[in-house]
């Protein structure tokens, strides 16, 4: 952030952090019973989720819980894989411990768990997170970056009122996803109800009453129909001259012209050509899938694959009415009775498309069905399209609304609030101990030389840390201890002991002394 608002400060996720540890890095339990062990997966939509997780030992389920120290209030955060989500532990969760996908910290008093979980949510740090994420098969942020990483913090009040204020905003855009997400459904219950109206006569009731008739005979499709050809078995190729229509091809009752496969074989395209009005039925496919139907209107030239049967229609039978009536509750609940089921697919040969029985009215009946149908799914599917816009925009909602947060600009601001300065150095203070020499008058550090510096750089406070972990014991010493033994300042030890805690090759390494009930460092043995 290059201007900070009025009042806020901005320091390092380690400064804002008593204590910022990833999961851990044992592979967990394929046991069917033990204690939760949860990962990346079970942080979503800003909530912790048991729905499915490994099981770890309750002997090691002891030393990693007390490890990485999950605790209401702790900010959960995904650092490998899935990369950003975040929750606050609430009351009342059962006793969990993390895999190394997910990082847990605790919150200083400087700044709230729910604004540092919105923190992570916002737009700038999202791409954060995939600029600075490592790795080839998987990636992750490592914690000696993460640390370092810079947020803005309000006053403690402000950050109060914005996290009420986005709670009462995206409360408002999940009930409005949740009614979005019911709309699909819906638009797919209206149709099967519009064709079970359709082919039932009710439809068109009033229009034959006008005319003085009853609504048609029943017929078996191989009485006003042909064909029933099999489609090609010849192997496509990714491009060619002529495409192909496989059953991925047809969706929702209508031919989806993406994801072609081709061919350039002449014989091949004679003899399976198709032709304006020709009714595509799947014969092969999974038990649900299996005899969806499409209408080819000759919008290009094309041939068709083995699991599709090609029927032709007579005089007396429209093709749209037929493709509407195979996709319609009837047809399908007939596909569903006579379908042959194998291993994973269920088939439907061209004897059995055949004795298809239904209504058939006159063609003139079948011609106003048809046209009542198709009115009716342009504005159903106009609705879904409608339904997809909204649907896009609520995450943008979204983000503008965190954007807006983190700019100073959701709530007002009150010139009375403690600024967040003022925290950041008390916070400092109370890490110091008394009669630090490093410290000057009020806290402040006095400005340090050019040697000063020099001395305090990464490169040479990792070097320095390495070669005194050299003398450790074997088992470890705390970071307090540490602290002791090296005189540099707290933020140039903190960097150090992280990128050597992390990174690919990593050269030290936490354990969790149950002895001493403290977490200690090692050296990683050579």
């Amino acid at each position: 952030m290059t201007e900070l608002p009025q009042g806020w400060a901005e320091t390092s996720l380690g400064e804002l952090t008593e204590k910022l540890v990833d999961g851990s890095h044992n592979p967990p339990s394929k046991a069917e019973t033990g204690l939760p062990m949860l990962s990346a997966r079970n942080v979503m939509d800003g909530k912790i989720n048991f729905d499915q997780y490994r099981f770890i030992d309750p002997d090691l389920f002891e030393m990693e819980h007390r490890r990485t120290r999950v605790t209401v209030g702790d900010v959960l955060l995904t650092i490998v894989g899935t990369i950003g989500r975040s929750a606050v532990v609430p009351e009342g969760l059962q006793d969990f411990t993390l895999q190394r996908s997910v990082a847990v910290m605790t919150p200083t008093p400087a700044v709230g768990s729910s604004y540092l979980s919105y923190f992570f949510s916002s737009a700038d740090i999202q791409r954060w997170f995939e600029d600075n994420a490592k790795g080839t098969a998987q990636k992750g942020v490592y914690l000696g970056a993460l640390a370092k990483l810079n947020v803005p913090v309000a006053p403690l009040p402000e950050q109060r009122r914005i996290v009420a204020k986005v709670d009462g905003l995206t409360t408002r855009t999940a009930r409005a996803r949740k009614e979005l997400d019911r709309i699909p459904t819906l638009i797919a219950r209206y149709k099967q109800r519009l064709l079970a109206l359709a082919f039932s006569g009710e439809l068109t009731a009033g229009w034959r009453r006008e005319r003085g008739g009853e609504f048609g005979t029943e017929v078996t499709l191989g009485d006003v129909a042909t064909g029933f050809n099999y489609g090609t078995a010849a192997k496509s190729t990714p491009s060619g001259d002529v495409p192909v229509l496989r059953m991925g091809n047809i969706q929702d009752g209508k031919l989806d012209w993406s994801n072609l496969v081709y061919t350039s074989d002449q014989t091949e395209i004679e003899k399976y050509r198709l032709a304006a009005g020709d009714v595509l039925f799947n014969r092969t496919n999974s038990p649900e899938l299996v005899g969806k139907t499409a209408l080819f209107n000759g919008e290009r030239e094309a041939i068709y694959a083995g699991y599709l049967i090609r029927i032709r229609c007579r005089d007396v039978l429209l093709p749209a009415f037929l493709s509407y009536c195979l996709n319609a509750p009837d047809g399908r609940a007939y596909c569903w009775e006579v379908k042959t089921d194998g291993v994973s697919q269920s088939n439907i040969n061209a004897k059995k498309i055949a004795a298809f029985r239904f209504v058939l009215p006159s063609i003139e009946e079948q011609a106003e069905i048809v046209r009542r149908i198709e009115s009716a799914f342009d504005w159903l599917d106009r609705m879904a399209a409608d339904h997809a816009a909204a649907a896009r925009l609520l995450p943008k909602l979204e983000a503008a609304i965190l954007a807006k947060a983190f700019r100073g600009e959701l709530v007002p601001q009150d010139p009375n609030d403690e600024p967040a300065s003022v925290l950041l150095e008390q916070l400092e203070l109370r890490r110091q101990p008394l009669g630090d020499a490093t410290k000057g008058r009020r806290g402040r550090k006095p400005k340090e030389s050019k040697a000063q510096s020099m001395a305090v750089k990464p490169l040479a406070a990792r070097e320095r840390l390495l070669k005194d972990s050299e003398q450790w014991p074997a088992v470890g010493l705390p970071f307090e201890a540490i602290a002791m033994r090296n005189a540099m300042p707290h933020d140039a030890l903190r960097d150090a002991m992280f990128e050597l805690l992390s990174g690919p090759s990593p050269a030290l390494q936490q354990r969790f002394d149950t002895d001493a009930e403290v977490m200690v460092i090692q050296r990683v043995p050579a």
